[in-house]
């Protein structure tokens, strides 16, 4: 079980928001680096790098951040970057500065014809990223609710070729009030490709909980907020989840 440590790039530095609000953000780092090279550091096996400016222009607007990142650390720490994805050329320009894993969110579901084109063009570097509330998917960084089921959505996707599906409970991120195991299971009983848990991961007895239905599908948890407000101390998380996997 991967605990991955995200990195939340606004205007250039690491930040996390609360329920995806922008005007409630907290600055964790001017440098967004050199807090990529304390997590690996610490032990992190992979980073998850979000590009909120990004996300809300529908283009990439940390460039040279996540340039600056990947830099940082390892060539054998893989990136998953997400953040205004929408289109062939953002997604190659990414993979050749050195992102492992480009996530797709509101444009898979706003555009499944360009995520299935992703999924073609760049085989095993294409994951999508899922919120959901109640079950039913939002987008537009969580603005707007469809009626899109998650689980409907995700096998469909699955089909797409999609290396993997990011699962946020987003009544949660940023919340502090663990993962919603029961629906991160539910979710990933229903696929074959791998489920990361994202939002609400607080305490090691997220980790247990989350490490003990790794089985179904489960292979990694974004640990955010806890981890920078030292709410849950990384390393000793990851070792948790070497122990228990």
């Amino acid at each position: 079980m991967l605990i991955i440590p995200a990195i939340d790039l606004k205007d250039g530095k690491c930040v996390r928001l609360e329920q995806g609000d922008m005007d409630k953000s907290t600055i964790f780092s001017e440098a967004p680096a050199k807090m990529a090279a304390q997590w690996a550091k610490l032990g992190a096996r992979r980073l998850h790098v979000v590009d909120l400016n990004g996300a809300v222009a529908g283009k990439p607007r940390n460039e040279e951040a996540v340039k600056s990142i990947i830099a940082s650390i390892s060539a054998d720490i893989p990136v998953q970057l997400g953040g205004g994805i929408r289109d062939l050329d953002t997604i190659e320009s990414y993979l050749d500065d050195g992102v492992s894993f480009v996530i797709i969110g509101t444009a898979a579901v706003k555009n499944p014809g360009f995520l299935h084109e992703a999924c073609d063009a760049f085989p095993g570097h294409i994951m999508v990223g899922l919120d959901a509330r109640e079950g039913k998917v939002a987008t537009d960084g969580w603005s707007k609710l469809t009626g899109h089921d998650v689980i409907d959505l995700a096998k469909r996707f699955e089909d797409y070729g999609v290396e993997a599906v990011i699962y946020t409970d987003i009544g949660r991120d940023g919340m502090l009030t663990g993962i919603n195991i029961e629906a991160t299971v539910k979710l990933a009983q229903s696929l074959t490709v791998p489920v990361i848990a994202s939002g609400g991961l607080a305490s090691l007895e997220d980790v247990k909980q989350l490490c003990a239905v790794e089985n179904e599908g489960i292979t990694g948890a974004i640990a955010g907020r806890a981890i920078y407000q030292g709410q849950l101390d990384f390393a000793a998380a990851q070792k948790l989840a070497d122990d228990d996997s």
